[in-house]
């Protein structure tokens, strides 16, 4: 290495969620072509919070409009109720503090859903959320008493086809004589009264303007939104449209998808504090309807099976050059024993071990039939080879056997850690600066300051990531870089990213889309380190038992809900687009201005008892096995074999 040339950072300004500059189109001519036909997937997140927050997150008008549906309806607490588009569960969490215990929400938004979430938690609400469509409800037939539409939550889809969906499946999950309620845009109204152009202070720092025109077919109301940073400029220029029923008409299409006794009940207009353009809240019809059907047939419940799982751990007779003196040692005994007595507690469930990778193909093709599926825990790789990690699911599909965690593509992208910054960079997620490194390279600009972080490209387990790897200098640079191609015998591509000094941040998940068991956050608490330590949780504090790292602790994420909800949201994003399965493991650290920056995907999580996933699951109060039966459970989900009561 001839020269290490260091730059300033040439700007300043960092490029977070809703600060991030967005180009214009400019004057459109035709509105309803800039629509998307799944437009309402990505507008409902938090500049939608912003910009609707007059009557979405105005509590007096959310306790107002829940006061005159219960006198409509005449529910009681005992009434299961579905609250059907829920947004982030503003009628379901009042209908929960007044007392109504059985209230579901099901929304599309993982942003919204985790809002929700959120504040059930906080405030011990029993209310159960779930991300998913409504086209395609997640819950068995006859099980509400109550399903509601609020918010003017109708009529989004571009199809009337798909309106009608959504109702079959409200018939469908209704009891015989249950009720819909909907709160929908007054379309008749609207069709004369809609601004066809309006602009607004959200307050001091963010202004929307507005578009209206009505689609060619004069069914619809197109709108489009330009928001704008008093500071940044444009962050949004978005489309969307919803289907304008007057009472006629929505009053056939529920007669035709099935439902009776249909009653308007008046109309509704939300007195915002705001005072200014209400859009399509503006004027809303409330109408229900009733069920008439025979209760379905009751379907006698098979009786519980027992599962045959195989488990498939690292090869303890093999070495393993991540591990201290390159060997299975008592720890990880120790660790596989706490891991089987969890399992043998499991119900339902027969497990049997694999961990000679010699003799594996053949075990494997053994049992095929004689399995239900593969729990595959072998993330030391094939053979003990960390890059080889992906073999296993592939041997697996091979073979035709089921199994939990990622696939091998999943796998092969998150092993490169430059890969997903490039995947997160596309998708408009923030991650620490960086660059690339091969073994060939003598000369390299950073481009961004001093301190920084050296680690392995290809990796996991915070291999070759020591103390030393902090560099301060270039000469600290030069000398972690010799660390890792020496002392870890390292000879592929590095990666130096700025060392990021803010919270450190891991997002667990087990579950998948759309309906995730388990999403928890926590951070490291480096409080207990000498002060002269870089704050990491890296080999040391892994596999060194000797290490002052060893003192690091994890705790429940010390930051404010909106870095907490846009950390989520992402984590979720991602996993959807790296084709993520059953668990993973997201590593964020914040800078120094509090902006919170992705570092790492781990698909395939450590499993062990003391690992971070049971760490963060041990927070939200689940133990270490029903940690694990929860990533069996997910498993059997996905591949379609009937859920057990295995805990």
């Amino acid at each position: 290495m001839n020269s290490i040339q260091s730059k300033s950072k040439k700007n300043s300004h960092h490029k977070w969620f809703n600060n991030r500059k967005y180009a214009s189109l400019g004057p459109v001519e035709n509105l309803e072509q800039y629509v998307r036909s799944d437009w309402w997937k990505r507008i409902f997140n938090s500049l939608y919070l912003k910009t609707d927050g007059d009557v979405v997150n105005d509590q007096k008008i959310t306790a107002q409009e829940v006061t005159l549906f219960l006198k409509i309806l005449e529910l009681n607490p005992n009434e299961n109720i579905l609250d059907l588009c829920c947004g982030q569960g503003r009628h379901t969490i009042e209908l929960n503090r007044r007392g109504f215990k059985n209230v579901f929400g099901l929304d599309q938004s993982s942003y919204l859903i985790q809002k929700a979430r959120t504040v059930v938690k906080k405030e011990h609400l029993p209310a159960k959320f779930k991300e998913g469509d409504a086209r395609k409800l997640p819950y068995p037939t006859d099980m509400f008493d109550v399903v509601m539409i609020l918010g003017n939550s109708f009529g989004y889809f571009e199809s009337i086809k798909d309106d009608s969906k959504v109702l079959k499946e409200v018939l469908r999950v209704l009891n015989p004589l249950g009720k819909i309620f909907l709160d929908l845009a007054d379309g008749e109204y609207l069709k004369k009264y809609f601004q066809k152009r309006s602009w607004e202070w959200v307050d001091t720092k963010y202004f929307v303007c507005r578009e209206r025109s009505l689609s060619q077919d004069q069914q619809r109301l197109i709108s489009r939104e330009v928001i704008t940073d008093a500071e940044k400029g444009v962050i949004a220029d978005q489309f969307y449209a919803e289907r304008l029923y007057n009472k006629e008409q929505i009053k056939e299409l529920l007669k035709l998808v099935g439902f009776k006794k249909i009653q308007f009940h008046g109309e509704i207009t939300p007195n915002s504090q705001r005072n200014q353009d209400l859009g399509m809240m503006k004027r809303r019809i409330l109408v229900s309807a009733v069920v008439e059907k025979e209760w379905s047939e009751v379907k006698l419940k098979k009786k519980k099976q027992i599962r045959n799982v195989v488990v498939i751990l690292g090869d303890p007779k093999k070495s393993d050059i991540i591990k201290p003196n390159s060997k299975f040692d008592d720890d990880d005994f120790y660790t596989i024993d706490k891991l089987k007595s969890s399992l043998r507690d499991l119900i339902n469930y027969r497990f049997i071990y694999l961990d000679n990778h010699d003799s594996l193909i053949l075990e494997l093709t053994n049992l095929k039939n004689k399995i239900d599926f593969v729990f595959n825990l072998c993330d030391e790789g094939y053979i003990n080879d960390a890059r080889k990690e992906l073999h296993i699911p592939a041997l697996l599909e091979i073979l035709g056997l089921p199994y939990t965690g990622a696939g091998p593509q999943c796998l092969a992208f998150c092993y490169d850690k430059s890969l997903v910054r490039g995947i997160a960079k596309e998708m408009g997620i923030p991650v620490a600066e960086g660059i690339y490194i091969k073994q060939e390279d003598i000369k390299y600009d950073l481009g961004f300051d001093f301190p920084v972080i050296v680690k392995p490209n290809f990796g996991d387990s915070s291999f070759g990531i020591t103390k030393n790897s902090v560099a301060r200098s270039s000469e600290d640079l030069i000398n972690a870089i010799t660390e890792i191609r020496e002392k870890f015998g390292y000879d592929k591509p590095i990666l130096i990213e700025e060392f990021l000094t803010g919270n450190d941040i891991s997002v667990g998940i087990i579950g998948n889309p759309p309906d995730y068991y388990q999403v928890s956050i926590i951070e490291e608490d480096y409080s207990s380190l000498p002060e002269d330590l870089p704050k990491i949780c890296g080999y040391e504090a892994k596999w060194l038992s000797d290490s002052v790292y060893r003192k690091i602790t994890s705790i429940p994420a010390q930051i404010d809900d909106e870095i907490k909800n846009y950390i989520i949201d992402s984590c979720l994003k991602l996993f959807k687009r790296l084709e993520c399965r059953d668990y993973c493991r997201f590593d964020w650290r914040l800078d120094s201005k509090g902006i919170p920056k992705l570092l790492e995907i781990n698909p395939n999580p450590g499993w062990c008892w003391d690992g971070h996933l049971a760490k963060m699951s041990e927070i939200e109060g689940i133990s270490y096995k029903d940690m694990l039966f929860a990533i069996l459970q997910a498993t059997e989900k996905r591949i379609g074999l009937q859920l057990v009561n295995g805990a």
